[in-house]
């Protein structure tokens, strides 16, 4: 389970570095764009990807991801900012839920009581979770920080999707689509980036950069550990895929309680509580 935490870690990381940003005025779009520069080396240094057969790659869905990845992840930066590490956390992790209905509504998987149950509670989960209520006392008020969340919820499953497509594509290996994809991510954030510093609405700088590449070490290393769990526990790929996302949420949820003093009202916590329930319900649903 060595390699279950280190993603663990890793995708903490990025959500600390995400709530980091603001405070040492960098531009997170720069730093997005760089995160996948370096996601870019590392998947040639550890992936060694393969290029026969290229002919056949589905172009559309890794222009789809290319696309989709920068603009989700600069959604999550700005969910991360107003509506806090844990809700997003929460968020994020709880999108498994879209291709889990896509799976249902559009390859037509029957239906299991366990995985009914997950849906249900997993959706009270996202309702408890969402800060409807206005920051006040100190706080400045964000009325809008649901869309923030609503929209990762729905930009992971969307990009959750995509990957599962991408993984059952057998005649490129997963990790040169993985080389293919971010290299678009980057051509795509780097060419809007590109047209805002010819607007002079930014200027490349070496501390965004560096932080952008720092991002991507922490991002990618979420995808390598995970991979290698998946891996390492061939055999029960159930107990990797609940470790992951609970700790995800459990650890988030310290981060931002207890580092970046995040204030959760008593529906909050119960809905962090649900959704490592459905986690589990659906977990269970796959045997």
């Amino acid at each position: 389970m060595l390699y279950v935490f280190l993603s663990i870690c890793c995708s903490v990381i990025v959500s600390i570095l995400l709530k980091l940003a603001r405070r040492y005025s960098i531009d997170i779009s720069q730093a997005i764009t760089w995160n996948y520069s370096m996601a870019i080396l590392l998947t040639w240094l550890f992936f060694k990807p393969q290029f026969q057969n290229l002919q056949a790659a589905p172009i559309g869905i890794y222009t789809a991801v290319g696309l989709l990845l920068p603009l989700v992840f600069w959604i999550m930066a700005s969910s991360v900012r107003v509506a806090g590490i844990v809700r997003t956390d929460v968020a994020q992790r709880l999108s498994l839920f879209i291709p889990l209905l896509a799976s249902f509504l559009v390859f037509g998987e029957a239906l299991t009581p366990l995985k009914i149950a997950g849906i249900i509670v997993g959706f009270a989960a996202i309702l408890c979770s969402i800060p409807w209520q206005k920051k006040t006392a100190n706080r400045k008020v964000i009325s809008n920080a649901w869309m923030y969340l609503v929209v990762v919820f729905f930009g992971f499953g969307a990009i959750d999707i995509l990957f599962k497509k991408v993984a059952a594509f057998r005649e490129i290996p997963y990790t040169t689509s993985l080389f293919f994809i971010y290299s678009l991510a980057f051509i795509i954030a780097l060419t809007g980036l590109l047209i805002r510093v010819f607007n002079r609405k930014a200027r490349i700088v070496w501390p965004h950069i560096m932080f952008g590449l720092i991002l991507g070490v922490a991002n990618f290393g979420n995808i390598l550990f995970y991979l290698r769990a998946h891996k390492a526990l061939a055999s029960n790929p159930s107990a990797v895929f609940s470790a992951m996302n609970i700790g995800v949420i459990t650890v988030g949820t310290l981060v931002g309680v207890f580092v970046f003093n995040e204030r959760l009202s008593l529906v909050n916590k119960i809905g962090i509580g649900l959704a490592i329930v459905a986690i589990i319900l659906i977990t269970l649903s796959q045997h």
